[in-house]
């Protein structure tokens, strides 16, 4: 059983995704003293995150703040908010749900709008892996499919694999689904917050991995071989 988001875009041989369960809220939360929100940190301000996903859009918004490195579980980064070691951070509020922190920390918290920043691809998701063969076990865990949420991390993880994205790669893809219709948004920065290029698309449900594909080569096609050739070097 797995968080989606932390599965790699390419599973080994003979393993596949059984199920997905219905998907928490998958938007990430700023926390700093008093939930202040990003637009009103100050010039300068330390933020603290170890995802490249959300130091690139931090300075895509805020290109006077800085991001640091800041490791270790929601409890140690939480701390080290809590002991000025940075001014604010970012986690996902799905982790702070399931973790029971979310009402802990209310007062210093903003949930970032998605058109401010866009998630990582299957945020908020649970999967559950089994051997392909399984036959019997993959018969058990459809049971516990959620098929709108499944459909959903299908098409970012497609959108992943067109642009070979990694927890290492500054990517963010995000689908909606709702009446057999699909919408799909994804972006890919550098990691300093220079360039950034978005795509969005819309399309049936099931056409779910085509639709996350489509986007995914938009985006390649849009920011060119020389975009993704920095990229490898940041």
């Amino acid at each position: 059983v797995h968080s989606m988001k932390d599965v790699p875009t390419w599973l080994p041989k003979g393993l596949c995704i059984a199920a997905v369960l219905p998907r928490e809220d998958p938007r990430d939360v700023l926390l700093s003293p008093g939930g202040t929100g990003l637009a009103a940190l100050p010039k300068g301000a330390v933020v603290g995150t170890a995802s490249l996903r959300r130091q690139a859009q931090v300075l895509l918004a805020r290109p006077d703040l800085a991001v640091v490195p800041l490791r270790g579980n929601v409890q140690t980064r939480l701390r080290k908010l809590r002991s000025g070691e940075v001014a604010a951070t970012l986690l996902a509020l799905a982790g702070l749900r399931r973790l029971g922190l979310a009402q802990d920390v209310a007062d210093d918290s903003t949930i970032l709008d998605v058109e401010d920043m866009l998630p990582a691809a299957a945020q908020g998701a649970i999967g559950v892996e089994v051997r392909a063969d399984n036959t019997r076990a993959r018969d058990v865990v459809a049971a516990l499919d959620d098929v709108p949420s499944a459909m959903c991390v299908m098409a970012e993880r497609a959108c992943l694999d067109i642009l070979d994205g990694s927890c290492r790669t500054p990517i963010a893809v995000l689908a909606d689904a709702a009446e057999g219709e699909m919408r799909l948004r994804a972006l890919v920065a550098m990691p300093n917050g220079s360039h950034a290029h978005r795509a969005e698309q819309r399309g049936v449900i099931a056409d779910a991995t085509a639709l996350g594909r489509a986007v995914g080569a938009e985006l390649r096609a849009a920011a060119g071989p020389a975009f993704f050739a920095a990229l490898a070097d940041a």
